[in-house]
């Protein structure tokens, strides 16, 4: 359980799979969208409406609290990403420095941070397609077929189908998939740039008082949930073995995407708040569509955000959804879940076994849990994941010291260190339920271990023999 796979090896076997080997085929733009398209989407346009009735109008500071531990993190990313830059992330940097069972988990929580965000951001997507139908057409999907069970509905088909085409577009190849989030990610940026304009012709000072009106701890509540709006920055880690460049351009992609969607969360939260009083957000999934609808008479602004919001969104499936397969390729590869999963069809370079298999799960989960369950369960696995990333380059700086860094993350070990506080903060932020979730999802997953990896693991035979 403590055994740890070596750097070099992790650096040798990079692309490798059952029978065929991932294509090195994206740039540094191509990976900055892609960290970006996992990342800009239902935060900002589904979240944002549960996060503002628990801080109130600081709900813009919430996205700074949420910003910084994510920088933190970014930054011990960063340089992980530029020294072992594999398809694996932070369950990759977990084996190389903590041991094969704390590896196990934090691939566990990537399960839950990627496949379950998945399914939490395809529910959002839903919201906005029936929106987009409402202002354009009069009528609306029957809440029998797009909402899941306990939100009204039976099954959430809109969110069945957006995980399906991105699942297609993926089966095309990682080059395809790359240049498709590239146009959607212009096209929700363009949108949320539209939203601000229209939003600060709003802005009444007397919406942001009391700016506190649940004190610092619905502002630090606000963050625990707004934190979900981060995740994805790192996507571009899971894209290390078909990166032309990964030394050089993984840290610049993880920092400068992190950058870009922080300006813009704090632009569009104060246009929000600013423009509506913080009340009305109040059971609003679809919130930024509902700002327009209240505020301008003509219902074009608001279907051109639908429109874009249905963009955003299947940007981040798309994206997340690549981040997912990836991660299991790398889980597969070294033997903790079968081997199916780390098979590469020779014609496309991408793990056709493993998409369809994490598409299937995504799609069930979509169809049948609701929004807010999914995305605290997405936020708090990713919190422990991200605190185990820090640990990770403070053991490695000090077993490894001279394996050469293209990034070396700032003011260590300090930087680390608040990284590993503000995630154990936010996750002590979070409610009762939410960690009862974790609880079983980690027990889960140490079964699993236990009946299976731990005893088929390459490090496992290798010893064996």
């Amino acid at each position: 359980m403590l055994r740890r796979k070596p750097v070099e090896a992790f650096v040798d076997e990079g692309g490798v799979g059952q029978g065929g080997t991932l294509r090195r085929t994206l740039g540094l733009t191509q990976l900055t969208t892609l960290s970006i398209g996992a990342t800009l989407g239902s935060g900002i346009f589904v979240i944002l409406g549960e996060a503002v009735p628990v801080a109130g109008p600081a709900v813009v500071l919430s996205f700074v609290l949420a910003g910084i531990t994510a920088l933190f993190s970014a930054l011990s990313y960063a340089e992980l990403a530029g020294m072992i830059p594999l398809s694996g992330s932070s369950y990759s940097y977990a084996y190389a420095t903590l041991g094969e069972l704390v590896a196990w988990v934090c691939g566990w929580c990537l399960v839950l941070e990627y496949g379950v965000s998945v399914a939490s951001v395809a529910v959002g997507w839903g919201q906005y397609l029936n929106e987009l139908l409402q202002l354009a057409f009069g009528v609306a999907i029957p809440d029998a077929l797009s909402q899941p069970p306990g939100d009204g509905g039976i099954v959430n088909l809109p969110a069945i189908a957006v995980v399906v085409l991105a699942m297609f577009l993926l089966l095309a190849g990682a080059k395809e998939s790359a240049t498709a989030n590239t146009v959607m990610v212009l096209v929700k940026v363009v949108t949320l740039v539209l939203f601000c304009a229209v939003a600060f012709t709003a802005v009444r000072a007397g919406n942001f008082s009391p700016f506190l009106p649940m004190g610092l701890a619905g502002l630090s509540a606000g963050g625990a949930k707004l934190f979900f709006s981060y995740i994805g920055f790192d996507a571009a880690s899971t894209a290390g073995e078909e990166a032309r460049n990964p030394q050089r351009d993984l840290p610049r992609a993880i920092l400068l995407s992190l950058g870009i969607v922080t300006v813009l969360y704090c632009l569009v939260a104060l246009a929000a708040v600013g423009a509506l009083p913080w009340q009305q957000f109040d059971g609003e999934q679809a919130a930024l569509s509902h700002v327009l609808t209240t505020i301008v008479d003509n219902k074009l602004w608001a279907a051109l955000l639908a429109v874009g919001a249905i963009v955003a969104i299947s940007s981040v499936v798309l994206t997340v959804l690549y981040g997912q397969t990836r991660i299991l390729f790398a889980m597969s590869r070294d033997g903790l879940v079968p081997k199916a999963l780390s098979k590469v069809d020779p014609k496309s370079g991408t793990p056709r076994v493993n998409t369809v298999v994490v598409s299937l799960f995504v799609g069930l989960l979509a169809a049948f849990v609701p929004l807010g369950k999914l995305a605290d369960a997405t936020s708090i696995g990713t919190l422990f994941a991200f605190g185990l990333v820090n640990i990770a380059v403070l053991l490695l700086r000090r077993r490894h010291p001279d394996l050469p860094r293209t990034f070396r993350a700032p003011l260590s070990p300090v930087t680390p260190v608040l990284g590993v506080l503000c995630c154990g903060y936010l996750m002590f932020s979070l409610d009762v339920a939410t960690w009862i979730v974790f609880g079983c999802w980690m027990a889960a997953g140490l079964v699993l271990y236990f009946c299976y990896g731990v005893r088929r693991s390459r490090l496992a035979t290798r010893e064996a023999a």
